[in-house]
């Protein structure tokens, strides 16, 4: 399995509710079967769940407005949001999985779902109808055989241009079908030159979002099963590159 860094949902508690709605749910070894706020009850009955995520004002306003849509459609079931900023919300998964209170359904990142699924705080959802799913997106939330997480979206890097920048540099859009790595740190290098600005690429260093395309170009990935799936030839390859363009002016300095 290739892993890379995708987010999914996946459960740890209220297993029946969840299985049978949104495709979802686990039980932390330990745990009761409520989660941190789940369990039979409620308001008329309903089942309770909690949903935690980590996210910025913008993402915790339209992940609670699915909440409240989800639950208008499924009166049965009570959804309390658990809104995350990124850096403390790995802090305080940790502490509600060791004590069993883990909520009952969890946005996971791929650097630490096979962390939670190894070590069997995730449930097995293979009688999830993972069908409509695109092909190869399904296996990356199988951790040891065992399916583990529902991815919830996939996205691809991305490289953004600015037209203002290439306007005042009198300079056109480069061509994103043929461009090389080096063609890149020619086109900075003369557009920070041109338009006055004191670096062309920027959000490069420090981020695995390219260096996952330049591992799997040598047929490589960032991580397997087995730990680190790359060699030291493309780490230093890739430092290099960073390098060339900082000496150009293409990139800025770390």
């Amino acid at each position: 399995m290739a892993i890379n860094r995708r987010q999914f949902l996946i459960g740890a508690g209220g297993l029946a509710a969840a299985a049978s709605t949104v495709g979802l749910g686990a039980c932390a070894p330990g745990a009761s079967n409520t989660g941190s706020q789940g369990g039979q009850g409620g308001s008329q009955g309903a089942t309770n769940l909690a949903l935690a995520w980590w996210g910025n004002p913008v993402r915790n306003k339209n992940t609670q407005a699915e909440i409240e849509a989800f639950m208008k459609a499924n009166p049965n079931l009570k959804i309390e949001g658990q809104p995350g900023e990124f850096n403390s919300y790995w802090d305080k998964l940790a502490t509600q999985t060791a004590g069993g209170t883990a909520p009952d359904i969890i946005q996971m990142d791929m650097n630490y779902i096979s962390e939670y699924g190894s070590r069997n705080a995730l449930l097995d959802l293979k009688d999830v109808d993972t069908s409509k799913f695109v092909e190869g997106t399904v296996e990356s939330g199988r951790i040891n055989e065992t399916m583990v997480g529902i991815n919830a979206g996939i996205n691809s890097a991305l490289v953004f241009g600015n037209p203002t920048i290439f306007e005042k540099a009198k300079m056109d859009l480069p061509d994103d079908t043929t461009w090389t790595w080096d063609q890149m740190i020619e086109v900075g290098a003369e557009a920070a030159s041109k338009a006055g600005v004191p670096f062309g690429v920027a959000g490069l260093i420090g981020s695995d979002a390219l260096f996952g395309p330049w591992v799997r170009q040598a047929g490589k990935e960032l991580f397997t099963p087995d730990g680190i799936g790359f060699d030291v030839a493309e780490a230093q390859g890739w430092y290099d590159f960073m390098v060339k363009g900082v000496k150009a002016k293409a990139f800025g300095t770390p």
